[in-house]
């Protein structure tokens, strides 16, 4: 919109202009779901006589268990055009599947333009394993209140309540499974370098630790006296973890290895920390002070200087230097950025691919997987490297992506922008293609 034109609006002028676009912005989101259904319903195996007898047994039903198939990796393309993974994208996909056949009143409300698509999404998604008898109950309790009267969480306690209702056996497995997940991991370090250590395990057990740590935390009151009782936990905690500082000698010494990858330029005053973010240089000095026992620096790893070897096989070295050429996966908007990853040569290496950095990148199995095997109308994902840490890929469909380091950009022009569709017709047009498609 012309900034200058909503510059010369009234206050009640520019209140009516934002709930048009937020009535806009609801309708598109319905329409999305929509495109995401027929999307569905032209990838199933039988609609295309070309499709391979391995495609067709790899298919999987697009949402709950009985609805249509879908082919394994159809989410791939969708997903790019909408700026998503395909992760992403497959969720929606299954989210509009499960409401077209397994909750009718809420596809009602999606044609009709009064219930939310992303009401509707989490309520196809927490309906997922339940019967299409209960999931269609859930569907009749729910549905007039998805048009956004309640607040999310409130919204999502009512709902909660009715999948527990509609399956008490389902609920009481899940509540024995969650009984079952016990342990201690660590959560991603926020952006200002503070970290979540997550621990696990029956109430009681919890109970009594949180009071054995409280009490060796009062101990500690003379010795930090200007320190409040939340502090002086996490000082109690770490004497009663770490034995180089545990008061008890007889526990005995263990020096635990941790690595942490640290990227700064010498006159930046910001690092990034591999998997959890940027800190600032004088946190990254009080976290190494910190570390009890010795401090290992490795050294840089010169991008420029990995020779290519005349070998499928990847050295570590190289390895490294993709990684850090890239810092994630390289597929069209992928999140994963860790170094857990399949590293693919781009053009394959039984085609003439070399295997140096220039010609290498990281993708989970799941993306890496999508470029060697998926085709639509005999074509596939395509992708070249003009330069180390450029890519360039093209869908089967003949868009063309750009990713590097700043993210990824479509590089096909867009089609010419349609009128929107009426509210009225956006899910009944769908229904038309399913039944004529069945």
């Amino acid at each position: 919109m012309n900034t200058r034109v909503l510059d010369e609006m009234t206050r009640t002028e520019v209140l009516d202009y934002a709930e048009s676009e937020h009535a806009h912005r609801l309708q598109a989101e319905r329409n999305l779901m929509a495109a995401a259904y027929q999307w569905a319903v032209l990838h199933h195996p039988d609609r295309s006589a070309s499709v391979s007898k391995r495609v067709r047994d790899r298919a999987m039903p697009a949402g709950a268990v009985g609805t249509p198939l879908i082919t394994e990796y159809a989410a791939s393309a969708f997903a790019a055009r909408i700026q998503t993974s395909p992760y992403g994208a497959k969720k929606l996909i299954a989210d509009a599947v499960d409401i077209h056949h397994r909750l009718p009143r809420l596809a009602a409300g999606l044609k009709a333009g009064t219930t939310r698509a992303g009401h509707a999404r989490r309520v196809a998604e927490a309906t997922r394993e339940l019967t299409e008898a209960q999931a269609a109950w859930v569907d009749a309790e729910v549905h007039e209140i998805a048009d956004g009267r309640l607040a999310w969480s409130r919204f999502l306690a009512v709902l909660d309540g009715k999948v527990a209702a509609a399956s008490p056996e389902l609920a009481q497995t899940k509540e024995h499974a969650a009984s079952l997940e016990r342990g201690i991991r660590m959560s991603r370090i926020n952006k200002h370098g503070v970290a979540t250590l997550t621990i696990r395990d029956h109430i009681t057990t919890l109970m009594a630790a949180d009071i054995a740590i409280t009490a060796v935390a009062k101990a500690l009151e003379d010795t930090m006296p200007a320190v409040d009782l939340r502090e002086r936990k996490l000082a109690a905690f770490a004497i009663m973890t770490n034995p180089e500082a545990h008061v008890d000698l007889g526990v005995g010494p263990i020096k635990p290895k941790v690595r942490i990858d640290l990227h700064l330029t010498p006159d930046s005053e910001i690092a990034r920390m591999e998997d959890h973010g940027p800190v600032t240089i004088a946190w990254a000095r009080q976290m190494i002070a910190h570390v009890a026992g010795k401090v290992t620096v490795a050294p840089v790893i010169n991008l420029a200087n990995q020779a290519p070897v005349d070998a499928y096989e990847i050295p570590n070295a190289m390895r490294q230097a993709v990684h850090l050429i890239h810092g994630g996966d390289i597929f069209p908007y992928a999140a994963n950025t860790t170094r857990r990853v399949d590293l693919d040569h781009n053009l394959p290496y039984s085609e003439g691919g070399k295997t140096e950095p220039g010609s290498l990148g990281p993708m989970t199995r799941t993306h890496h997987r999508i470029k060697t095997h998926h085709q639509e109308d005999g074509q596939r994902w395509e992708c070249r490297q003009p330069f180390p840490g450029i890519i360039v890929w093209r869908d089967p469909h003949g868009a063309h992506y750009l990713v590097d380091a700043t993210g990824t950009r479509k590089l096909t022009p867009p089609p010419r922008e349609r009128p929107r569709p009426r509210p009225e017709i956006g899910f009944h047009t769908i229904n038309l293609v399913l039944d004529d498609a069945a």
